[in-house]
């Protein structure tokens, strides 16, 4: 008994440090950076030290905006829509570029693609034309042990909705864009169950979308794989995003793909740190299937 009563009180030692940590979020103490676009449109980036955030480095992007405009428009784009005719083509570009065809002034990495064939690997629908279909029915769909769920846009508004059990529920949704992903993370200010697996659970660079209580939309990147950003697990992310007051929120691919972009500035339009490259630069971005973009 003797033995056991040192890593007993290692363990709620540790356990209550990692508590401490995860209630510890300041976002008064990070340095901010805020500039207005255009039409309503708000680029920030929050540098967090590792007393402020989750007890974590962090470097977090994140575009604001009115969900409701009739000054800007939002969409998603695939890579194949300008440089292939065949919609399933597999054609993969860089979000940068991808935004740069389309005329975006601000975008960011969307959908999950087959890295090596190109392609979303789940049903996305853009301006009413379905694409990369062959991949699902390939049963080529998002790993994930919970239903996915969907980010819709219609008549210029965005919606994330619970995805259904039964088969086929996207073909369902009368919306004008439709993309697949996931997992949800917050649906009416609730919290989602997450799996316990590794995608949820290690530290990612991560890419999402919320819709606030306030009624903004909330584009989100959050660095990773830097010791200058750690990035964060799902239950980490979602933490930070109910602290941002969003209601509901959905994660977007992430790791080597997340990217945020915002036409004219340097270093191609490229605002974080993508992490392909394995460096802490503007210069690793990966190639990509779809984005959702803003213009």
């Amino acid at each position: 008994m003797l033995r056991i009563l040192p890593f007993l009180f290692l363990f709620i030692f540790q356990n209550s440090y990692s508590q401490k940590n995860l209630d510890s979020l300041n976002w008064a103490n990070a340095s901010l950076q805020k500039e207005k676009l255009r039409n309503g449109l708000i680029h920030k980036t929050y540098r967090f030290s590792n007393k402020d955030c989750l007890g974590l480095n962090e470097n977090i992007n994140i575009l604001e905006v009115k969900s409701k405009t009739k000054k800007l428009r939002f969409g998603l784009a695939s890579a194949d829509i300008y440089s292939n005719p065949n919609p399933f083509g597999g054609t993969l570009k860089r979000t940068s570029e991808i935004a740069q065809t389309v005329g975006a002034i601000a975008a960011v990495n969307a959908g999950f693609f087959d890295m090596k064939n190109g392609g979303a690997v789940d049903y996305i629908k853009i301006e009413n034309r379905v694409y990369d279909t062959s991949r699902v029915a390939a049963k080529q769909r998002l790993p994930f042990k919970q239903a996915i769920s969907a980010l819709t846009i219609n008549q210029n508004k965005v919606k994330i909705i619970k995805g259904e059990k039964e088969k086929g529920w996207e073909e369902q949704i009368n919306a004008e864009f439709v993309l697949l992903t996931g997992p949800l993370l917050l649906l009416q200010n609730e919290a989602q169950s997450l799996a316990k697996t590794a995608f949820n659970e290690n530290r990612h660079p991560r890419t999402c979308a919320c819709l606030t209580n306030s009624k903004k939309l909330m584009l989100v990147t959050v660095d990773g794989r830097a010791a200058e950003s750690e990035g964060l697990s799902l239950p980490e992310l979602t933490k930070i995003l109910k602290s941002l007051d969003c209601k509901n929120a959905i994660n977007f691919d992430g790791g080597g793909s997340t990217t945020m972009y915002i036409a004219g500035k340097p270093e191609n339009g490229v605002v974080n740190y993508p992490s392909d490259n394995k460096k802490f630069d503007h210069q690793g971005e990966r190639s990509v299937s779809n984005i959702f973009y803003i213009k």
